[in-house]
């Protein structure tokens, strides 16, 4: 495969609304030395793309960019220098990896000083082939389709990396996931789940009420029309949550440190309601509560979180899928709440 033939993506050459999104073609990139180029059979949409693309997260990006972080895909072509592949096989790529192969034993990996999103800080899935570090690759053994396992990377790798590592969730643990029937919501409430853990969620709808109790949520709170600390604290006999995973901050972030119990840990997850946030201090050390932040994944999360996948115990929740050419739907509908679970573009459909 020559570097002159092209493909299909979705680009973008400014930070702006959906409108910057075009779908365009490009030279397909020839893999370097240790470099696979996978052909993308199915890439997921983050709300992190949409943030992107508004330049709400990167005010930096060398344009043309290609955004994107999940894809699912296959093996094209093989650099010089790889082995355990094959052209043909199926292939998950890593949702953030070091750019240098001996920072790829740092831990955790987002402080490894080459780490980089696919999408954020290099090209990313959007598009109908990308050059990918042998390394940042894994075998996909689900069994399950191309457009459900692109659900599954960064969902998945950051649902254990939160409520495992960061979370230190235990079984019996009573944990609050925060918007329930978000991709990354409705990923937290199973993996929570499938390591024995009671779970509360809350959402802002009847509709996305029963999609996360299909995600397993025990408890499930509609803050419109509901308190979440009153409903929490009934819940937990007045004592509130174990751990709290906020994906919301903003103005909810106060609310959930209010429902935590003494000693309980809060990890602020997301912004989906805005980054700045406003809380009395004496609400954390006057009961010792901690806040901890947590950051993209470790392969070891996505590999623990594809065992679960294997064992049953996880299961991807693709709301739909469309053609890449409509990338900027896609977006719309992400950044509008109109997804429950995960949204999926497929590079090669009409």
């Amino acid at each position: 495969m020559s570097t002159s033939e092209k493909m299909k993506a979705a680009v973008i050459r400014e930070f702006g609304d959906f409108d910057v999104l075009k779908y365009e073609e490009i030279d397909i990139p020839k893999p370097r030395a240790g470099h696979v180029l996978v052909k993308v059979l199915a890439a997921g949409v983050n709300r992190l793309d949409h943030y992107i693309r508004e330049g709400t997260v990167a005010s930096e990006l060398s344009f043309p960019h290609i955004l994107g972080t999940d894809a699912s895909g296959e093996v094209a072509e093989l650099g010089e220098d790889v082995i355990g592949f094959e052209i043909g096989e199926r292939v998950i790529v890593l949702p953030g990896y070091p750019q240098k192969q001996e920072e790829t034993g740092i831990r955790p990996t987002v402080v490894a000083p080459s780490f980089a999103l696919p999408g954020l800080h290099i090209s990313g899935t959007y598009a109908q082939y990308m050059e990918v570090p042998a390394y940042a690759l894994i075998k996909d053994e689900t069994g399950l389709t191309p457009e459900e396992v692109a659900t599954l990377p960064v969902a998945l790798a950051t649902a254990v990396h939160a409520i495992m590592q960061i979370g230190e969730v235990k079984k019996g643990d009573k944990v609050l996931i925060h918007s329930g029937a978000s991709g990354s919501g409705s990923m937290q409430i199973q993996v929570a789940k499938a390591i024995g853990a009671n779970v509360a969620t809350t959402v802002r709808s009847d509709a996305k009420g029963e999609f996360a109790k299909k995600a397993g949520a025990d408890l499930v709170i509609n803050t419109r029309n509901e308190d979440l600390v009153e409903r929490v604290k009934e819940w937990t006999g007045g004592q509130g949550a174990d751990v709290v995973i906020d994906n919301l901050a903003g103005d909810v972030l106060a609310k959930s440190i209010e429902a935590t119990r003494p000693m309980g840990i809060i990890v602020a997850f997301g912004f989906a309601a805005g980054p700045e946030v406003k809380f009395d201090i004496r609400s954390l050390f006057f009961s010792q509560k901690q806040l901890r932040g947590s950051m993209a994944s470790d392969i070891e999360d996505l590999q623990f979180g594809l065992k679960l996948v294997r064992e049953g115990k996880v299961k991807p929740m693709l709301d739909r899928t469309l053609p890449l050419s409509q990338a900027s739907e896609a977006h719309r509908l992400v950044a509008n709440n109109e997804v429950s679970g995960r949204l999926v573009l497929l590079p090669w459909a009409n």
